[in-house]
């Protein structure tokens, strides 16, 4: 594939560092075509407009709004993450499309719940490593363990379940001194303010029950269930034998066979308690979206629409989606636009962030400042080191592969509700999802039309 640059006069910042985890001192590049201040073909901005002009914000919203209200939290392997595929692959074969499901193994982890005496639920989460409980769970009293340290446990901590806080030295020696004292179950709590618990890696396997909950949650058991010498119920069992799913869209072109392949990916799965409206429902929707938009129109070009599944436990969906693959589909894939947290309302996440693993330019990047350009995309584009998306796998087989993100020009930070419960609708933007739908979709089109 043979890609001429356009105009472009949107300035690029590479990040020069090898590290992917922060932002550092940038370069700011003008493409050679740019300087020349060459104009655009208006034949081209009418093709964009071809685009542009059908995607439609309240039809990406109100998939927001289903995702993350009616279906929810769509944990790796749940009911709910099931529900998400479903909804998914429905919507694509009403706009014609021949849908594969792709069906995956995902590794067993640990769920579990909480409650008090008066049926109160108190978050949790259950670190790897935990030992399970039995069908019914355990009721027992709490014993404040302080830190967790040897001199903190007595004899009163047999057989009750220690609340324990995070601090000082690490989580394995806070639950083997609760195993050792004869605890039976450990709930660690956090030391500073967060919406969700966190995710302590604890070693094991344990023989006990471990969960992590907040620091509010932590706070409350201090103050009335063990104070009141009131009881609760942990309940642990190990998620076993579980799938995820890959829901793939295929559109072929109009004509010839061994065309090049453009994939557009978006995960659909978000993280415990998150309604993932942000993370991960607004890639899903700008996508459908770009899936009904683009289907009408003729391609000299495959183009796969790759809405993957296990995306917050490693990438799973999408590392398989890319080893499903033949050798030549992956020599006839020319890019990936990938989209994650693309519609967060976030005031200070004015740029969208053009993340490549290598921090290098490639196809997509290019095609996407030269459609800004063309289009007038409000949002500054910014070229970045980063992986902790799905483009990785894409990148990894060779193929040019960019994730579409939002984030805060300079500090590279993500919207504050990220991972926690306050994911929520409220914080999606209309006019931001259809900012992105326009720059993915006109620049996809510019790649694939006849």
């Amino acid at each position: 594939m043979k890609f001429g640059k356009k105009p472009v006069s949107v300035m690029l910042a590479a990040v020069l560092t090898a590290s992917s985890l922060y932002a550092a001192p940038v370069q700011f590049v003008q493409t050679a075509e740019a300087a020349e201040g060459k104009t655009v073909h208006p034949s081209l901005q009418a093709f964009d407009q071809k685009v542009i002009a059908r995607i439609n914000e309240d039809r990406m919203l109100e998939d927001v709004r289903y995702l993350t209200e009616t279906i929810g939290p769509r944990v790796t392997g749940t009911e709910a993450e099931q529900q998400a595929a479903d909804f998914i692959r429905e919507r694509l074969e009403s706009y014609g499309y021949t849908v594969e499901t792709q069906e995956f193994s995902i590794p067993d982890k640990m769920i579990g719940d909480l409650h008090t005496s008066n049926q109160q639920e108190i978050l949790i989460t259950i670190p790897s490593g935990s030992g399970s409980t039995p069908e019914e769970g355990i009721t027992a009293e709490l014993f404040d363990a302080g830190l967790g340290r040897t001199s903190d446990f007595t004899e009163d901590a047999a057989g009750k379940i220690a609340l324990i806080s995070r601090g000082d030295f690490t989580f394995a020696e806070k639950v083997t001194n609760a195993i050792a004292a004869g605890a039976a179950g450990v709930l660690i709590y956090n030391n500073v303010d967060l919406p969700a618990p966190m995710n302590p890696s604890i070693g094991g396997p344990y023989d006990i029950p471990v969960g992590s909950i907040t620091k509010a949650g932590g706070e409350a058991l201090l103050q009335d269930a063990l104070a009141k010498n009131k009881t609760v119920t942990l309940n642990v069992k190990r998620f076993e034998n579980a799938k995820s799913q890959n829901i793939i869209a295929t559109k072929q072109p109009n004509k010839g066979e061994d065309t090049d392949i453009v994939h557009i990916s978006a995960h659909f799965d978000s993280v415990p308690f998150a309604p993932g409206a942000s993370d991960n429902a607004s890639g899903t929707a700008v996508a459908l979206e770009l899936a009904r938009v683009l289907k009408s129109y003729p391609t000299d070009k495959e183009l796969r629409f790759a809405f993957v599944g296990a995306e917050e436990i490693g990438l799973v969906g999408s590392e398989y989606y890319v080893s499903q693959l033949s050798e030549n589909e992956i020599e006839r894939s020319i890019a990936n636009f990938n989209m994650d947290m693309v519609g967060t309302s976030w005031e200070k996440a004015t740029a969208i962030y053009m993340n490549t693993l290598d921090g290098q330019p490639n196809l997509v990047s290019e095609t996407a400042l030269a459609t800004a350009e063309r289009i007038g995309t409000v949002s500054e584009l910014v070229l970045y080191q980063r992986g902790s998306s799905d483009h990785v796998s894409f990148h990894d087989a060779g193929i040019p592969a960019v994730n579409f993100i939002r984030r805060e020009p300079g500090t590279a930070s993500l919207e504050p509700y990220y991972h926690t419960p306050l994911d929520t609708i409220e914080h999606i933007s209309a006019e931001r999802l259809k900012e992105a739908g326009d720059l993915v979709g006109a620049s996809v089109y510019s790649l694939i039309r006849k």
